[in-house]
């Protein structure tokens, strides 16, 4: 066994025990199914749906399906908590239908380009081990859960407070932040539609604005679901605002700049021209490109 596998095997249980901390401070306060707080069940079918697709995925060694199981995940997880959480307030249906469009939008957008590309280099290493794959999918189903986690506390929550400033304020963050991921995931689709671009940087439009604007655009995005959730939260649910800040860590520190940062210097590091584009282009926060 190889060092990269045993440490899986240590870090799975110890995802799924951030997990069952997280829908501990979630339950806090909160609707119950029987006698499981219904955060609960949400934080095991959060997981669940990872490991059951994950068999069909290692057994056929395939990364295909799996941004697009997390985005039926994120969608499945706010349904069942929508539907068993009693009669739906306003607060709860609002962030219902911001996750919801938000999975469906960016979930049928990256399966379309797995199509297109027909694999996707993050798996490659990963797909051979047994250990390795089954942290990966295990992962997600924490990144689900944490993502989710504040939305989930307001629409399970036993409190109902009429919207007010903070949705109207956190409304106009998502929807921000959603348009910007939208422009720039459109914009790089038609980069890496041209032939003429094949093997090169995107680095007009919202890109000369930002290196990776698509993640400006989500961070900000799950901040403005906190902000409509908070007023609702009570004692240890205030722990599940750790959503935007685990969205924020896990993009700018673990698997996505860090990672696209470093291909793009194996890449084209030596270029000139991309030396420049690094220069004078943010790495998260948009910026106007200056005029000379």
């Amino acid at each position: 066994m190889s060092k990269a596998e045993a440490q899986s095997l240590i870090a799975t249980p110890a995802i799924v025990g951030v997990g069952a901390a997280i829908a501990w401070a979630g339950s806090q306060g909160g609707s119950t199914v029987g006698a499981l707080s219904l955060f609960a069940l949400c934080a095991m079918l959060s997981f669940g749906l990872n490991w059951l697709v994950f068999v069909h995925a290692y057994l056929a060694q395939t990364e295909r399906f799996f941004d697009l199981t997390g985005s039926i995940t994120y969608v499945s997880v706010i349904a069942v908590a929508l539907a068993l959480s009693g009669k739906p307030d306003p607060r709860s249906l609002l962030l219902g239908v911001m996750v919801i469009v938000w999975a469906a939008r960016l979930g049928s957008f990256l399966f379309a380009r797995i199509r297109r590309d027909g694999s996707d280099g993050r798996f490659d290493e990963l797909k051979p081990s047994l250990p390795r794959f089954l942290m990966t999918w295990t992962l997600q189903g924490l990144w689900v859960l944490l993502t989710l986690a504040c939305s989930l506390a307001a629409i399970t929550t036993a409190r109902s407070v009429p919207l007010g400033g903070f949705a109207a304020l956190g409304t106009l963050i998502w929807i921000f932040g959603f348009t910007v991921e939208v422009i720039a995931d459109r914009e790089k689709s038609r980069f890496r539609g041209d032939p003429n671009n094949r093997g090169r940087f995107i680095q007009n439009g919202i890109w000369a604005w930002s290196r990776h604007p698509n993640y400006f655009g989500e961070i900000t995005l799950w901040l403005g679901v906190a902000v409509v959730a908070f007023p609702v939260l009570s004692g240890w649910q205030y722990a599940t605002l750790i959503s935007p800040v685990f969205v924020y860590l896990l993009l700018t520190r673990i698997s996505g700049i860090p990672l696209l940062e470093s291909r793009g210097k194996k890449k084209w590091g030596h270029e000139p021209e991309y030396q420049a584009y690094r220069a004078r282009t943010p790495v998260l926060f948009l910026r106007p490109p200056r005029t000379s």
